[in-house]
């Protein structure tokens, strides 16, 4: 249970912070579709861990994710935070859905 180094952030208790992977600028037809019309993406990278959560004997719970991750999340949850210029999304490990094998 650690944190990247490259964000000075430690999510608390079973809390992972993302960042949502940009797509590329979606174009139809030669129209470009402005930001405020596109969908969000669900792909994001996984940045930082949490303390972990605990079981009803307090043993630790493992993480089903690790740091470097690509991961499927919900399209409208978690707690958007702007860290140095870049915004990250605090998600609880239950909102992702699914980790993206390579």
């Amino acid at each position: 249970m650690s944190t990247s180094t490259s964000v000075k952030v430690k999510p608390l208790g079973d809390r992972v912070l993302i960042k949502h992977v940009d797509e590329d600028e979606q174009v139809r037809d030669g129209i470009i579709i402005p930001d405020s019309a596109k969908e969000k993406p669900q792909e994001a990278e996984v940045f930082a861990l949490g303390t972990g959560a605990k079981d009803s004997d307090g043993n630790a719970i493992e993480f089903n994710v690790k740091i470097g991750d690509r991961v499927l999340t919900s399209k409208y949850g978690g707690t958007e935070v702007k860290i140095d210029g870049d915004t990250y999304l605090l998600v609880r490990e239950d909102d992702i859905l699914g980790i993206i094998e390579s």
